[in-house]
């Protein structure tokens, strides 16, 4: 059972809330802690707002009110000159991989290098070195449109762990695939978070959640439930 120490707060909600439009609130008073090191399930039905959660962690949209912290840094303060440096430091996953179909394998995980100012043949080395990681060694020269929904995926996994981020989101990256691919996935990042990557998995997928033994938030009618908090510490 792993210790999260709370000094090391990782991403941090004070009286959140977010509306997109005046009396449909998305969620509101949203008062959470999450702690380096942790491994946390984001569940609630399809379109209950899990996206937009992971949204404010990674600035694509700002909070009504409250204040949301990554990092320790409050995101309303964050500057366009700063996002570039602060998103550097996430790894995001989809459920719709978002990879370019012009670009080959190799070349869809190296992007973030790339855009990063790295070496391009640095980037390839490690981008192949994930490749086999997630067990797709074999299909490096491969355009997306020749792949199937779980390959993708594992690429989008590689993709976004190649900078090495302190933190992953997850939005339902298990949503288009089948089991034996979606447990996969789960072994992935399970070997991610067992060297230091703080982890946020957005899911409805409820064998997953009952299968790995990590403590879940309930997003249901703009507020969250806990659950298994005596494991990992979620309020400061």
């Amino acid at each position: 059972m792993k210790n999260i120490n709370k000094q090391q707060e990782i991403i941090r909600f004070d009286r959140v809330g977010l509306c997109y439009t005046k009396n449909t609130p998305i969620c509101f008073d949203l008062d959470f802690s999450f702690f380096a090191g942790g491994f946390y399930f984001l569940t609630g039905p399809s379109g209950v707002g899990k996206t937009s959660l992971l949204k404010l962690i990674y600035k694509e949209v700002l909070p009504t009110s409250g204040t949301v912290r990554v990092f320790g840094k409050d995101l309303s303060k964050l500057t366009a000159q700063e996002l570039p440096h602060f998103r550097q430091k996430l790894g995001l996953v989809f459920q719709d991989c978002r990879l370019l179909d012009h670009l080959n394998t190799l070349d869809n995980v190296a992007l973030p290098m790339k855009i990063a100012g790295s070496d391009i043949k640095k980037a390839r080395i490690y981008a192949k070195e994930l490749l086999h990681w997630v067990g797709l060694g074999q299909h490096i020269d491969a355009f997306p449109s020749t792949l199937s929904d779980g390959q993708k995926q594992r690429i989008g996994i590689a993709r976004a762990v190649i900078t090495r981020p302190k933190l992953l989101l997850a939005d339902e990256p298990t949503g288009n695939v089948d089991d034996i691919s979606a447990f996969k996935m789960m072994n992935l990042f399970e070997e991610l978070n067992k060297i230091g990557t703080t982890i946020v998995l957005a899911t409805h997928n409820r064998q997953i959640v009952s299968t790995f033994p990590y403590p879940e938030l309930q997003l249901y009618h703009g507020q969250l439930s806990y659950s298994q908090q005596d494991q990992y510490p979620m309020n400061g």
